[in-house]
This record gives structure tokens, sequence and C-alpha cells, in this order.
């Protein structure tokens, strides 16, 4: 599919910074993994990058019509990059993966399917990973984050770092923002009222290049976000529900 449309039935998120050698590879993946799916459209948010990645993009999208490209004047971090993905898409159903090609886009298809079959109860899809492909370190790190996170907000999602998620447009918009939202979408996505749908997605080695998001960089903040989280949680203890309205 080469010919853009104006109302994909997908749009495909990905925020990137200094990805320059994951760029090409990872964008073959998806339009192979779309191509099922019907009319899409792929949105990188290039976050501030310093190396070659803006320069790769705008080679592969002077002969892809369908793949957008959004540019932050300077790195605002992985949720800034997704939310003005979202907000630039054009699809009411939205995917995202990460920008280092270790998610795999072959379990978008199924995704999309699922979010769909579920009804418009359904907020979202999140994809749990098997069989990571990271350090040890980096494993054990996410099982304490994730262990943590499951006890306190209670929201029955083992992974919610995996960057796979599929979401209706307009619910993940109403969803209140903050710095490393994507982190925390399940248990907000339940909070205003939505199913939560998840599917195992396998892991990939990462190409080339280095993670761009350290764990104690994060470690005192991602504990006041969850905090917070779990604040707003308590504080909405029902979602209004309009059953009937006049003219």
């Amino acid at each position: 599919m080469t010919e853009p449309s104006s109302h994909p039935l997908l749009s495909v998120v990905v925020p990137v910074r200094n990805e320059q050698g994951n760029i090409a590879p990872l964008v073959a993946d998806i339009e192979k993994a779309c191509a099922a799916i019907g009319p899409f459209e792929v949105v990188y948010v290039n976050d501030g990058s310093t190396d070659g990645t803006a320069t790769a993009l705008a080679e592969l999208a002077a002969t892809r019509s369908w793949l957008r490209v959004v540019t932050h004047a300077q790195s605002c971090g992985q949720s800034a990059a997704v939310r003005s993905g979202v907000r630039h898409a054009r699809s009411a159903i939205v995917a995202t993966l990460d920008g280092d090609g270790q998610n795999d886009p072959a379990f978008l298809p199924e995704m999309v399917e699922a979010l769909q079959q579920a009804g418009l109860q359904a907020g979202m899809v999140q994809g749990q990973r098997v069989g990571r492909k990271d350090t040890g370190f980096k494993r054990w790190q996410s099982k304490i984050a994730n262990g943590v996170r499951a006890r306190v907000l209670k929201d029955d999602t083992r992974d919610t770092g995996c960057g796979l998620k599929c979401f209706r447009r307009e619910a993940y918009l109403a969803l209140p923002y903050f710095d490393a939202l994507h982190r925390f979408m399940p248990a907000l996505m339940a909070r205003e009222g939505h199913k939560v749908l998840h599917v195992d997605v396998r892991d990939r080695p990462r190409l080339t290049g280095v993670s761009n998001y350290g764990f104690f960089d994060r470690l005192w903040v991602g504990i006041l976000d969850l905090a917070g989280v779990w604040w707003l949680i308590r504080r909405r203890k029902r979602v209004p529900r309009i059953v009937s309205e006049t003219p």
C-alpha cells in the first residue's frame, strides 16, 4: 500500500530518540504486519534526536505516503512523544510500539482484532512480553516495578512496560496526562470504566544502539507517579454513564 488514506483503520505511533539504525528495519516490519489490516498510517515522533534519525525518517517518508513524521524541537520523554503521535493520528484506533525494534509488529493484527471483537466497552489491549531479551538486571528491575505497581493499583496486568498497546484514541485522550502515563494506562483505562484486554507478545533483541531510559533515573519519580495514580483511582469511585439526553 503506497497511497495515503484520510480515514485509516489503524494509526501506529512510534516514539523514537536516537534510533537511526533501527528505523528502516522496523518500518518494513510494520508495513508487512499492517498490510492485512487495511488502510493504515504510521506516525513516527522524533523526540529531539541528535543522531541521523531525522534523515533516516525523511528518506523513508519520501517513498511511503502512509509514513508521517512529527518532530519535537527537544527531547520531552516517551509519554510526551506518544501523546504527540496520538494527537496527530487520524484513526479511531491507535497502536503504539517502542522504536528500538524489540516490540514485534507481527502482533498488531491480533491486538486490533481483539479490540474490535470486544466492542466499545473495551478501551485497550495491553501487550505482555514473554521471552524477554533484555539483560538480567533489566528484567529484574522490570519484575520489581511491575510487582509493586500490581500490588498497589490491582490493575490485573503483568507487564505495563511493554510498548505494544492498542487502544481507542478517544479513550486515551480522555485520560489525565502526566509524564510516564504510558506505564499506567491499564489502571487509568479501568478507572474510566473501560475493559482492558491482554495479549502475550514475543520480545526481540535490540538491533542497534542502547536504551535511552535508565532505572535509577526514574526510580523516585516512578514512586511519586505510582502514588499519584493510586490517589486518582481512589478519588474516582463511580464512572458517570449518560442514559438519556434531552434536546
